[in-house]
């Protein structure tokens, strides 16, 4: 067992050799290592938010889980976050607010990280509307690119603005930063106006259909991802695939060309690779002049 100093506080770091990823054999220190360098550009897409974690203490070649309690045994500088829920039980979530607290969760073998759409103090008014776009049996990523350029398109006639980035899996995923005073039932119907849009100019490729046995193949224009206590993979976070992706921001330009999701890993960004920015750099934005529009086209 090692120990970090991080930023004044002691991190215990442990089994730095094992393996995580068999079929490239990248190991837990190498995981350590990616989630300090990108650290700068991941913690603010979790700093505020309440966070789930998925974790794979023996790597991905055996079954992990989701946690969203702190464990018992966390450093007395965690800073955690309680939701009271029904019947008097709670969550006490982990506040990904420091490299220390990224760190200790990575040396517990979190992978992925998964933060709400809401933030504090405001959980019931959610600060992004999301589109999560997944390739099926019969259309694959170049179908998806395509539709991903149309929301563009869409989101820019109804003058708003949105960044992309693969999903670190197989699909992409956009996001529109909102001021936080809309519910999310109103986040939601609006993402569904907006689906509704795409599927009509894209018929053959999309569904809104819910039921995996009734898409056909098809991409599912996912909008009911736009719930309270729904979470989606953070950027820069890596997943447990049998390669060490991570979920990239691409540039709307790279959707012109091929997108590789396996391009973007681990190693690659060790090996100087630079992802573009995320959310942080766009204004939030209101939703009435958009609803109004989106109202004269369905």
């Amino acid at each position: 067992m090692s120990c970090l100093n991080i930023q004044g506080k002691t991190v215990k770091v442990t089994n730095l050799d094992k393996v995580f990823w068999p079929e490239t054999g990248t190991t837990k220190g190498q995981l350590l290592e990616y989630y300090i360098k990108i650290a700068p550009r991941l913690l603010p897409c979790l700093w505020g938010r309440l966070v789930s974690v998925q974790r794979f203490p023996n790597g991905v070649g055996e079954k992990g889980f989701y946690q969203k309690n702190c464990p018992d045994n966390a450093p007395p500088w965690v800073n955690t976050f309680t939701v009271e829920r029904q019947k008097g039980k709670k969550t006490n979530y982990v506040l990904v607010d420091s490299l220390a607290t990224l760190v200790w969760l990575a040396n517990l073998g979190a992978i992925e990280f998964h933060p709400w759409l809401s933030s504090i103090p405001t959980l019931d008014n959610p600060d992004y509307a999301v589109f999560d776009l997944d390739p099926m049996e019969k259309y694959g990523m170049d179908e998806v690119r395509q539709v991903a350029l149309g929301i563009r398109d869409l989101l820019r006639k109804l003058n708003l603005v949105g960044c992309v980035k693969t999903s670190g899996s197989t699909g992409l995923q956009i996001f529109v930063p909102l001021v936080p005073i809309y519910s999310f039932q109103q986040v939601r119907d609006f993402v569904f106006a907006c689906c509704a849009v795409i599927h009509n100019q894209f018929p053959r490729w999309t569904t809104l259909e819910r039921s995996v046995k009734k898409r056909k193949g098809k991409i599912y224009l996912d909008y009911m991802q736009n719930a309270r206590e729904q979470t989606i993979v953070s950027a820069f976070s890596l997943r447990p695939g049998p390669l060490p992706t991570y979920s990239a921001p691409l540039r709307w330009e790279d959707l012109h060309e091929e997108v590789v999701p396996e391009r973007y890993t681990l190693q690659s960004f060790l090996n100087n690779q630079k992802p573009a920015s995320w959310v942080e750099e766009l204004p939030v934005q209101r939703l009435e002049q958009a609803v109004s529009l989106l109202q004269a086209m369905l």
